[in-house]
């Protein structure tokens, strides 16, 4: 709700706008004067969205009192009533700050109409800034997990470069987290606030490799019917993340070479020389080197990618980081629910080289989390390739356990995937494990499944 000051030396008017204003679900205080109107502002730590003022008043006029509401807080919103032979003096206020004016005499529908885009503009600032701390606290550098040594070297780089323009090239395995640390290094960046875009690579075509990156002018080739704005122009002031950039093609390397060394983009079909300011961040999971060596990419554009390149082990090679990223994932996936990883299945995670690195284990932890029982994730409930890596996946190793114990555990865990895979809903469940609904209903039962 929008808290409002009326201020105005003619009883009559301030009344009957704050009156209506009130009527309309809003907070409203009236004044006679500016002066009391800023005793009031510098006093109290209320928090005033709009000012309704008149321009003309005894003392201190619109104008003076437009500058001295500015000077207390910038973002209230200030309105001002005139008379119509002072219109021209109500567009010079616009100029110093003021939001809108309105000529004497209005309608409140017309007053109403201009609070309520204020309040819609204040809603969306609100929104904004909420987002912002939001993205300010994913993208921090405390998002990306690990006290592997390696980690906070590459911490230590990323911490250096960020404010820079340089380009960087992040190398690594899939799922070891390259587009996070892009993230990272744009929103800690002085270009935070201007776009991010990011382009894969490896979905590109040859065909729309440059209209993407570039854009085209209307008519360009078959189907260009409108003007296309390309990813490098979007980016403008901004970051572009080219995402495996070793799967450009070879002969198309050239002109993304151009746009690295001079800043500059033609869109296709067009022959205007576009300049743009973009940061390049790109990242690969080969070795661009030996590409260079074996004749697949262009020397020249490897040394202008590897300006800054920072490297990404793999999950293998540090272990030492599976539990602090497992218990990291619980705890984001968990909806504020308590639930522990008891110590065997910790020492199973650790043994377990995941391929998929970072990615890998939060997909596992998310499914775990959905599959705890009493809050705790046990060894019981990880799947059979990390309870025995290396091992086929078609057998079970139970130690020694009765089978009577071997038989509900596999059922158990039968059942817990198949209403995980159906989300909840047991006749799909049924569908999966082949058996019918009521069947399905009662070894739930009977096992003491608790459904998630």
């Amino acid at each position: 709700m929008l808290n409002i000051l009326v201020v105005d030396d003619e009883r009559i008017v301030r009344v009957t706008i704050a009156d209506d204003l009130k009527d309309a679900g809003f907070n409203v205080r009236e004044f006679s004067s500016a002066t009391s109107a800023l005793q009031y502002l510098r006093e109290t730590d209320s928090n005033i969205d709009v000012i309704i003022t008149d321009l003309k008043m005894p003392g201190m006029d619109g104008l003076e009192f437009l500058a001295k509401i500015k000077q207390i807080n910038p973002e209230i919103f200030v309105l001002l009533m005139t008379a119509h032979g002072s219109i021209q003096t109500a567009v010079e206020a616009m100029k110093l700050g003021a939001y809108d004016y309105l000529a004497k005499p209005f309608s409140i529908d017309e007053l109403l109409l201009i609070i309520n885009r204020i309040k819609e503009f204040n809603e969306i600032k609100s929104e904004n800034r909420q987002l912002r701390v939001q993205v300010k606290k994913q993208f921090d550098f405390s998002s990306f997990v690990g006290m592997n040594s390696v980690i906070n070297q590459v911490f230590d780089h990323v911490k250096i470069i960020a404010e820079k323009n340089t380009t960087v090239l992040i190398v690594g395995e899939t799922g070891t987290g390259k587009e996070l640390l892009t993230n990272i290094i744009h929103f800690n960046s002085n270009r935070k606030r201007a776009p991010l875009i990011k382009v894969s690579c490896a979905i590109l075509s040859r065909e729309i490799f440059e209209s993407e990156l570039f854009g085209h002018e209307k008519g360009a080739f078959t189907g260009a019917e409108k003007l296309k704005i390309g990813r490098f122009e979007m980016a403008n002031n901004g970051t572009i993340y080219l995402d495996d950039i070793d799967d450009i093609p070879y002969d198309l390397q050239v002109k993304l070479l151009r746009v690295l060394e001079e800043g500059e983009i033609e869109r296709v079909g067009g022959t205007e020389t576009i300049k743009v300011d973009v940061r390049v961040i790109a990242s690969t999971k080969k070795n661009l080197k030996e590409m260079v060596a074996d004749g697949k990419f262009r020397e020249d554009l490897y040394y202008r990618l590897n300006v800054f390149p920072i490297n990404l082990p793999p999950l293998r090679e540090r272990p030492g980081d599976i539990e602090l990223l497992a218990r990291h994932f619980v705890n984001e996936f968990s909806d504020g629910s308590h639930i522990e990883i008891e110590d065997q299945a910790i020492e199973l995670l650790k043994k377990y080289p995941f391929h998929g690195n970072v990615r890998e284990i939060k997909n596992l932890m998310e499914r775990l989390v959905l599959l705890a029982q009493d809050g705790i994730i046990t060894k019981n409930i990880l799947p059979i390739e990390v309870r025995f890596p290396g091992k086929p996946h078609n057998c079970f190793y139970f130690g020694n356990k009765a089978l009577d114990e071997i038989i509900k555990e596999v059922e158990t865990n039968a059942i817990r995937d198949a209403l995980l895979r159906s989300g909840g809903n047991k006749a799909k469940a049924a569908t999966i494990l082949q058996v019918p609904a009521s069947t399905l209903k009662s070894r739930i039962e009977k096992l003491g499944i608790e459904e998630n």
